[in-house]
């Protein structure tokens, strides 16, 4: 048996889950609603304030979708009630991001700003010139807009400029020593 599989997911105060079709799920709460299809095999119940997932065999496949599915429905409860945020710093002389209504424009040493539209459900705050925070109630999208911003200027390994996650390590190379002209 799955050990994140079989562990039953609290439904807070606030918060309405609903199934449709057994494998569809809506989940409902203070900060939006979200909607997610699973795999058709995991059967899916709401009971006495619980959401339990359960798998009709042990078949390898299902053993992968049901720690996946419990996971994926514990996050969207998560992002519902408190929401997720990824926080990004950029390192650098010159570097800078600036919000220009729902545009974040980005200053990265290229003979142009690079200038990037929020998605639906998705905020971006810039509170210094070097940080920026993305916010939202999908983990997924989240995460996927934090990783095109990092993109547009990944950390350079001999000097560090760059966009990185908030708390990452980039390790240095050392450069080329003793370097004769």
């Amino acid at each position: 048996m799955s050990r994140i599989g079989k562990m039953p997911i609290a439904i807070p105060e606030g918060v309405e889950v609903k199934l449709d079709d057994e494998y569809r799920v809506t989940v409902k709460g203070p900060k939006g609603t979200l909607t997610k299809e699973f795999h058709r095999d995991m059967i899916i119940k709401v009971e006495d304030g619980k959401i339990l997932v359960q798998r009709p065999s042990d078949a390898k496949l299902h053993k992968s979708l049901h720690g996946l599915t419990r996971t994926l429905l514990n996050n969207m409860i998560i992002g519902v009630t408190n929401g997720f945020e990824k926080a990004l710093e950029i390192q650098g002389v010159g570097f800078r991001a600036q919000k220009q209504g729902k545009k974040l424009v980005l200053t990265l040493g290229y003979s142009h700003p690079v200038e990037m539209v929020e998605p639906d459900g998705i905020t971006v705050d810039v509170p210094a010139p070097n940080e920026i925070i993305v916010r939202g109630i999908d983990k997924q999208a989240v995460g996927e807009f934090a990783a095109k911003i990092r993109s547009k200027r990944k950390p350079e390994v001999y000097k560090g400029k760059g966009i990185r996650y908030k708390g990452e390590v980039v390790r240095l190379k050392v450069g080329k020593a003793g370097a004769k002209k």
